[in-house]
């Protein structure tokens, strides 16, 4: 069974501090009515990089269970990672892997050209948001959405279905970030889990000049499925940051 959160926090760069957002979505829609629109501003309020993006650069730290790695990365302008000085060959693969989801969430893509094909209908509301049903060609997802933020993410990727709860975000002033999230991911004809659910907290911060907002810190940890103990947790920081160029 997929975990359920609750009201949701925003913390913003000024004061560092959580504050509680309001736990209705902040449109009634009638269940079965139109809510593209709801749909759309969520969507357009996340935050992701210009199109000038020219990539970043530093130093990446990656710890589990006491054991510690050091090394040095980059991400390009085309969103490729390069992680030198990790020599375990499963961690290069982890901290290059963790600066890929980053990047490739941050490109910006109209609404027009991701969604153009689907249709949005409104489902219940309760304390995560309101439920958006989707139709059309990516029939079967489902999405819920507060105060212009998606809450809930339930997509079909690859043969299987992630499941994303947001729980709290970080306000950049031009649009929002995850700050702390859950994902599952399940089978899609009976809703069996696949594994257990991760969690996540996402530290990010500005690089100079009024650079793009980059990943600092992400700490993951991994509850077992039923029967298996939890995975020990995960810490990727990421220092010295700057600009390539």
């Amino acid at each position: 069974m997929l975990q359920r959160h609750g009201a949701m926090t925003i913390s913003t760069p000024a004061t560092a501090s959580d504050t509680t957002a309001d736990t209705t979505a902040d449109t009634p829609f009638p269940s079965g009515s139109d809510c593209r629109a709801a749909f759309q501003a969520a969507y357009e309020n996340r935050y992701t990089w210009s199109p000038d993006f020219g990539g970043y650069q530093g130093r990446c730290v990656w710890e589990r269970d006491g054991k510690c790695q050091e090394g040095r990365f980059q991400v390009g302008a085309d969103l490729k990672a390069v992680v030198e000085g990790v020599d375990d060959e499963t961690v290069h693969k982890e901290i290059a892997g963790q600066l890929w989801e980053v990047a490739i969430h941050r490109v910006r893509r109209s609404f027009a050209d991701t969604h153009g094909q689907n249709i949005f209908t409104a489902g219940d509301s309760n304390d995560i948001g309101l439920e958006v049903i989707v139709g059309g060609k990516n029939t079967g997802d489902r999405y819920r959405i507060n105060n212009d933020v998606v809450t809930m993410v339930h997509r079909h990727i690859h043969g299987t279905v992630v499941t994303i709860y947001t729980t709290s975000v970080t306000e950049t002033g031009a649009g929002y970030l995850s700050h702390t999230y859950t994902s599952q991911y399940s089978d899609p004809a009976t809703g069996a889990p696949r594994g257990g659910i991760n969690s996540f907290t996402d530290t990010f911060v500005a690089l100079p000049d009024g650079g793009p907002w980059v990943l600092a810190e992400r700490t993951v940890e991994s509850a077992g499925v039923e029967g298996e103990s939890s995975k020990p947790c995960t810490n990727f920081r990421f220092e010295d940051l700057r600009p390539l160029g």
